[in-house]
């Protein structure tokens, strides 16, 4: 999509549960670099009074509200987690209406002449969007650390974190397929340090586009 020859260069932003992801995108975002968040934007897209969420009473019921008449969250979870017909069938709700907010956004951003932003996506390689994107930054750690923080933020059990683990690509195939790659096994100061980098690499590789 070029706005008057003009082109945002996109970032995609993804890795796997725990690897600190979200703690990346947070990174970027104090650092100017605009970010937009995928699971955000899913769940404005059924906010109350929403055509996302009209669309999802009419395929799941009104069973999946909570007693607010918002999307009861953790039910709809429970109920596409364990069946991926149904799971298939929120996507398709879903995925139309996310990728049209993403696209006004990005127009925006285009529009604004912002050389790069990020599109943080949880499940980039899973959903085969790659191609969407012209550079695909990866945050990683090892399978010791990324269960460690599972652990401390869900409090689920070593079957539970197995089974979510398992429905997402595993990390080394995701490692092949990106552009960039920030290991976080150490400290958040570490951390900053290697996004301050990649901040710095990406607005040197744009500066001349400008």
């Amino acid at each position: 999509m070029k706005t008057r020859g003009f082109d945002v260069k996109w970032v995609g932003l993804t890795g796997g549960l725990g690897t600190g992801k979200s703690t990346v995108a947070g990174l970027l975002l104090k650092l100017g670099i605009p970010v937009i968040d995928a699971d955000r934007l899913a769940k404005q897209v059924v906010e109350p009074g929403s055509q996302g969420l009209a669309k999802v009473i009419q395929v799941f019921g009104p069973e999946i509200l909570s007693s607010s008449k918002t999307l009861d969250r953790e039910k709809m979870a429970g109920l596409v987690f364990s069946d991926p017909k149904k799971l298939k069938q929120l996507e398709e709700i879903l995925h139309p209406l996310v990728q049209e907010e993403v696209r006004h956004q990005k127009k925006w951003l285009m529009d604004q002449h912002t050389p790069w932003a990020v599109y943080d996506v949880p499940l980039l390689f899973e959903k085969k969007l790659q191609a969407q994107f012209d550079s695909i930054l990866l945050v990683t750690c090892s399978k010791e650390k990324q269960w460690e923080r599972i652990r401390k933020r869900n409090h689920w059990n070593d079957q539970e974190i197995q089974k979510r683990v398992d429905s997402q690509l595993p990390l080394k195939d995701k490692i092949e397929l990106s552009h960039h790659i920030l290991q976080n096994d150490g400290s958040l100061e570490d951390l900053q340090k290697k996004v301050a980098t990649f901040v710095q690499l990406m607005n040197d590789e744009t500066q001349g586009e400008i």
